[in-house]
C-alpha cells in the first residue's frame, strides 16, 4: 500500500527536497537544481531557504555547488557516489568519500 502511495505522488506538485532529492546543485541567483531518481526540478529559493537547505544535516557538500543526500547513497566507488538503481552518479574525490563514510558510520551507530 505504501509503495502505491509513493508511485501516485506527483513529485512536481508535492516536492519535498529532503525526501525526494538524491542531490542538488546551487546555481546563481538562488536557483537550485534538484535531481531525483527520474527527474530534475529547478526552483528559485529565498536566501534563507537556500541556506537552511545547504546546512541541513541530511545533505553533504561534495564540491563548491553540489550537495548529496547522504541517506540516498547506495555505494561509493571509483571516485563516484552512486544512487541505487537510478544510474545517477556524482563525481567525488577519495577524500570526500572518506568523509561521507565517516558521516554514514556515525549515523548508523
Amino acid at each position: 500500500m505504501m509503495n502505491a502511495a509513493l508511485q501516485d505522488k506527483n513529485v512536481y506538485e508535492d516536492f519535498e527536497p529532503i525526501t525526494d532529492t538524491l542531490f542538488f546543485k546551487v546555481g546563481s541567483y538562488d536557483l537550485i537544481s534538484f535531481h531525483g531518481r527520474n527527474y530534475n526540478i529547478k526552483k528559485r529559493l529565498s536566501t534563507d531557504e537556500k541556506n537552511r537547505l545547504m546546512s541541513d544535516a541530511a545533505f553533504v557538500r561534495v564540491d563548491s555547488n553540489c550537495y548529496v543526500n547522504a541517506g540516498k547513497i547506495t555505494r561509493l566507488e571509483d571516485d563516484a557516489i552512486c544512487f541505487g538503481d537510478s544510474g545517477k552518479r556524482i563525481p567525488c574525490s577519495k577524500r570526500k568519500q572518506q568523509l561521507i563514510r565517516e558521516i554514514l558510520a556515525s549515523v548508523t551507530h
